[in-house]
């Protein structure tokens, strides 16, 4: 698995998110997405549904995905 077919799986399954993936060793990641869709819910929820456009891959063909989870209000105020 590499961090360009995550960012794109992720990307299908959230339409209109920005999404950055990286991760070296093919199995540990790291993203960052900002999508309208987490407005009103809590991290657990946000990072379901990122979990969700990944599928069976989770806990397969990666193995660990650290995730930063933001609405674009809230990455728009930390730029």
């Amino acid at each position: 698995m590499d961090p360009a077919r995550i960012q794109a799986m992720i990307e299908n399954g959230l339409p209109g998110a920005r999404v950055e993936v990286s991760g070296a060793d093919g199995v540990h990641f790291e993203a960052t997405v900002v999508a309208s869709q987490f407005a009103g819910k809590l991290p657990l929820a946000r990072h379901r549904l990122v979990y969700a456009t990944l599928g069976e891959q989770m806990g397969g063909a990666i193995h660990a995905l650290a995730l930063k989870t933001l609405t674009p209000e809230e990455a728009g105020n930390r730029e």
